[in-house]
């Protein structure tokens, strides 16, 4: 590996680790409670991560962020789940805004209404087995709400950033 990629690589993993602080902070700080959990802004970060770091990193940023914000709030038992559901939402809206319709706003739309959908059925599958079906099927549309908020609020951002060519500068910044 030359000393170029050595410097792109490292770049990349602080770019996704940054990332991955401003998702816990953003769904840890700005949060709204409700019947059961919360309502945040961490999720307009996983989605925005996915146009800037691409799926694999956001991802594992978007699990890492998410995971640690439930950890610190006190909900312990969604830690793993967290982990796998942000990493699955993350991981197939980057999917289909890279690879099935070519980098794409309409397939950062699709994606993200994929994502979102795989977050509201794990977060209410997990519901299901921790605590019960009603209260799972009561939990759902906390969620959509949850996973709209996330899309909208990186859809402005998204929008903003191409504008002023941030999101072109932040991909070259770590070779993405």
């Amino acid at each position: 590996m030359s000393k170029n990629n050595k410097k792109t690589n490292v770049r990349a993993i602080c770019f996704t680790a940054v990332m991955s602080a401003l998702i816990f902070i953003f769904t840890y700080l700005f949060k709204v409670p409700i019947a059961v959990g919360y309502v945040h802004l961490g999720d307009v970060i996983i989605f925005l991560s996915v146009i800037l770091l691409g799926r694999n990193r956001a991802a594992f940023a978007g699990a890492i962020g998410g995971a640690l914000a439930d950890m610190i709030s006190g909900y312990s038992t969604f830690i793993l789940p967290t982990f796998v559901i942000k990493f699955a939402m993350a991981y197939i809206c980057g999917i289909f805004a890279e690879k099935i319709i070519k980098k794409n706003i309409i397939g950062f739309i699709i994606g993200a209404l994929l994502g979102g959908a795989v977050q509201v059925a794990g977060y209410t599958l997990v519901s299901v087995v921790l605590y019960s079906k009603e209260s799972a099927i009561a939990a759902i549309p906390e969620n959509i709400v949850q996973t709209a908020v996330g899309i909208a609020g990186a859809l402005i951002l998204i929008v903003i950033f191409n504008k002023t060519k941030v999101t072109n500068k932040l991909r070259k910044m770590c070779d993405i």
